[in-house]
């Protein structure tokens, strides 16, 4: 099997569609589902629950990352990020006549 991860030089590393911080999204989803299989397993839960549990938490991983690369694109989740972080509305407490106020040297006197 040959899988084909970089395009090209410039371009974003894709691989599967899946393209750029979504890797890193399914990987690190990917590593958690195993790690929360493992520790649920370790404590006594029946096998069974365990596996269920396995597969349907990377299925919905693996359906959720596929509708966001989909729907947002290749930077989209970096776009959301940054508009969550914009102020709503900006507040000005001066005064009219202080925003047009003239800003001029200051003269020391010794």
């Amino acid at each position: 099997m040959e899988f084909n991860i970089n395009k090209g030089i410039g371009k974003s590393v894709e691989f599967k569609g899946l393209k750029s911080q979504y890797l890193f999204i399914f990987a690190g989803g990917l590593l958690a589902v195993f790690v929360v299989f493992v520790i649920i397993y370790m404590i006594g839960i029946d096998q069974w629950i365990c596996i269920g549990f396995g597969v349907i938490a990377a299925s919905v991983l693996v359906w959720l990352t596929f509708n966001l690369n989909e729907k947002y694109g290749e930077h989209g989740l970096m776009k959301l990020m940054a508009i969550k972080q914009h102020p709503r509305y900006l507040i000005n407490r001066k005064t009219p006549h202080r925003l047009f106020k003239r800003k001029g040297k200051e003269v020391a006197y010794a």
